[in-house]
């Protein structure tokens, strides 16, 4: 007969048991890695793990905003049509969503720190090949190649959301959205000067140097400890705790490293288990909507802008009377971005970090399902008011808040699914949720630049109902990760309090173990009385 788990620690109603391990000599004191990492707390460690591992998000954002200022000019190279255009974003998401999923599953099995070296090692080396396309058809597949490198970039956010204290992640772990702001911020401003000068070319060339940069400072990053002590490595778990304690001056806490439970990593079915399953499906709903909306406005900023000029102007709606360039009539409409554009572009893209301190108080205040539906609320209404004929200021404006909410919906969601699963399968879960998130990413080209041409109210409904869909899912997860501790192993072992609904906060099954047990005594005692 089996025995029963025992009593779990602190974890977010989702238990530890501990099975298949050693147990220590009685008396003798022990600790997990959770228990060190919050006495150990926060300090130099971090701040060094912060700069290096958010700066993996200046890589990230380099990369993939390239091809929102290089397709104009491979527009005009290769006289490609609009879904031409559309078709490279979309197989840039497409490497990114096959490579996530793979590279989420080897980095539970083989460390997360491992596969991120790897990834910017394949995103670099694509990337570089990509400046000597020879034609189109090269072009869209070796991009494709750097989105399947770029996915493996999440691990950064793994590592730093393994080490940071439970306390500090509300706040930290938002404050990452630094990076992303600076890397968009660093490729726009750098088209606006090498394009018009040397080339989309030598534009790629500069972009992939921060990535190749940033991998010579790896190696003062360790290996996540949690992972080590999942893999029941609890000595090289050890030996970087004592490291972490070290450089924050403090010490890890007296006795022994516990010995983990035993349990495959990584595994998939372990993400759609019934006490999963939900939590999952929603998970992934909203991270294909945000993608959805995140792209949808980046990509559909031009559109917009167009639009904005006829709105305000006795120009006839399908041509722009103050472009009478020969460039304008071209059956490919050869248009390049002049210093106008690019001011509009940052003006947007410095959008995505005027709600940041609102977006971190409220995460940590009103927990990050509330603060999530919110902001998915507000995004829908801001994509109809687009259709509101106003000014250029106004419609930058617009832009601007948009940018700032999609930003917000990204900081909310990242921070959710880094929490919700346990070391076994936490990158697993990101890598599955990358995944579905391209898919959302592969479809705003066609939504934002091509059915908005055709029907612009139809395009604003449609991303504005999906945002709606998003805040209902956000409201309704079963589980808030605010002021919990990281999980270490699977729930399909462990019983899961919150998403229970039952009373006083003990496990459903344990109820119905109860409930049985007073009826075979009840049943017992009357039997016996009959007997008598």
């Amino acid at each position: 007969m089996a025995t029963a788990p025992k009593e779990a620690e602190n974890a977010i109603g989702l238990e530890e048991i501990h099975t298949d391990r050693k147990e220590p000599p009685k008396g003798q004191k022990t600790f997990t890695v959770e228990e060190a990492v919050e006495t150990i707390g926060f300090g130099r460690f971090h701040i060094m793990l912060f700069l290096i591992m958010g700066s993996t998000g200046v890589a990230e954002a380099m990369e993939i905003m390239l091809i929102a200022v290089v397709s104009p000019l491979i527009r005009c190279e290769w006289q490609l049509q609009d879904w031409q255009v559309a078709l490279v974003t979309t197989m840039v998401f497409f490497g990114y969503m096959v490579f996530s999923i793979v590279l989420g599953l080897l980095a539970d099995r083989y460390g997360r720190w491992k596969i991120l070296l790897l990834s910017f090692l394949w995103a670099a080396y694509f990337s570089l090949l990509t400046s000597f396309a020879p034609s189109y058809i090269w072009f869209v597949f070796l991009r494709a190649m750097v989105g399947g490198g770029v996915s493996g970039h999440a691990q950064g956010l793994i590592i730093k959301t393994e080490f940071l204290p439970t306390k500090y992640r509300g706040y930290m772990l938002p404050l990452s959205q630094v990076f992303w702001l600076a890397g968009s911020l660093l490729i726009i401003g750098l088209a606006s000067v090498v394009n018009p000068t040397i080339g989309w070319r030598w534009l790629i060339r500069i972009a992939s140097i921060p990535g190749i940069l940033l991998i010579l400072m790896f190696k003062f990053i360790p290996e996540s400890a949690r992972y080590n002590e999942s893999t029941g490595n609890t000595g090289a778990a050890l030996a970087t705790l004592q490291r972490i304690a070290r450089m924050n001056r403090a010490a890890v806490p007296e006795g022994q490293l516990r010995e983990p439970a035993k349990e495959r990593r990584g595994r998939f079915k372990d993400l759609i288990h019934p006490k999963y399953l939900r939590t999952t499906l929603q998970i992934w709903i909203i991270w294909l909507g945000i993608a959805f909306a995140y792209y949808g406005v980046i990509l559909a900023s031009a559109e917009l802008l167009e639009r904005d000029l006829v709105c305000g102007s006795a120009a006839p709606p399908l041509q722009d009377s103050s472009d009478d360039s020969e460039e304008s009539h071209s059956p490919c409409h050869c248009h390049l971005f002049g210093p106008a554009a690019y001011q509009t572009m940052i003006i947007s893209t410095v959008g995505e970090i005027a709600l940041n301190p609102v977006n971190v108080l409220s995460i940590n205040l009103l927990g990050r399902r509330l603060s999530l539906c919110i902001t998915m609320g507000c995004t829908a209404l801001f994509f109809l008011l687009l259709n509101i004929c106003t000014s250029s200021a106004g419609m930058v404006g617009f832009l601007f808040m948009l940018r700032a909410l999609v930003s917000a919906n990204f900081n909310t969601i990242y921070i959710y699914t880094a929490e919700v699963y346990p070391t076994t399968m936490r990158a697993l879960g990101m890598g599955t949720s990358g995944a579905l998130c391209r898919v959302g990413a592969m479809v705003a080209p066609f939504i934002s630049q091509v059915l908005m041409s055709a029907s612009f109210l139809g395009a604003l409904c449609l991303f504005s109902s999906v945002c709606i869909i998003c805040a209902i899912s956000a409201v309704t997860l079963p589980i808030e990760t605010k002021g919990k501790a990281l999980q270490n192993i699977s729930q399909n072992k462990a019983s899961n309090n919150e998403d229970s609904g039952c009373p006083w906060k003990l496990p459903c099954r344990s109820w119905l173990i109860v409930g049985f047990s007073l009826l075979k005594l009840s049943a017992s005692h009357k039997f016996s009385e009959t007997k008598v």
